[in-house]
């Protein structure tokens, strides 16, 4: 599994309760974009509507090499390949107040298609992200520690 890029925000801002893979509809020079790194998952999200899910505001740039006449909106909504059970369970649970959608990674599976690994989110308050922020100073500073012991 090769992972292209990840959404760090997410984590920082919501809670992750569940999460999904689904493949994604790609159109032609995209998945070179993908394959070189130039995507962005940073206000993505995702929506379900009429039954099928879709990726909103995820960046894949385009390639300097890609045909003039065919360049794709970078920003284009993109459909999710799920199962029909996901995507019921997930529209069941996204109705809930304070529930979100998001994608967290893309990568490419052993298979090599391109996957994003999607999550049903809770939004986090403002002390909740000060305590995720102290837990990650307090991680840091123990593997800080023991590597000065190790050192010794």
């Amino acid at each position: 599994m090769k992972i292209i890029a990840t959404n760090k925000k997410a984590t920082f801002d919501f809670f992750v309760l569940e999460k999904f893979e689904a493949g994604i509809e790609l159109k032609g020079s995209e998945v070179k974009a993908i394959r070189a790194g130039r995507v962005n998952l940073k206000e993505s999200f995702v929506k379900i509507i009429q039954g099928e899910a879709f990726l909103f505001q995820a960046h894949i740039a385009t390639l300097a090499t890609t045909n003039l006449h065919y360049k794709p909106d970078e920003k284009r909504p993109r459909r999710l390949l799920l199962h029909r059970k996901e995507i019921d369970k997930l529209f069941g649970k996204s109705q809930v107040s304070g529930m979100s959608i998001l994608a967290l990674k893309l990568y490419f599976n052993s298979r090599n298609r391109a996957k994003l690994e999607i999550a049903l989110a809770k939004g986090k308050n403002l002390h909740d992200k000060r305590e995720s922020l102290k837990e990650k100073i307090q991680k840091r500073e123990i593997a800080q520690s023991l590597k000065e012991m190790q050192r010794k």
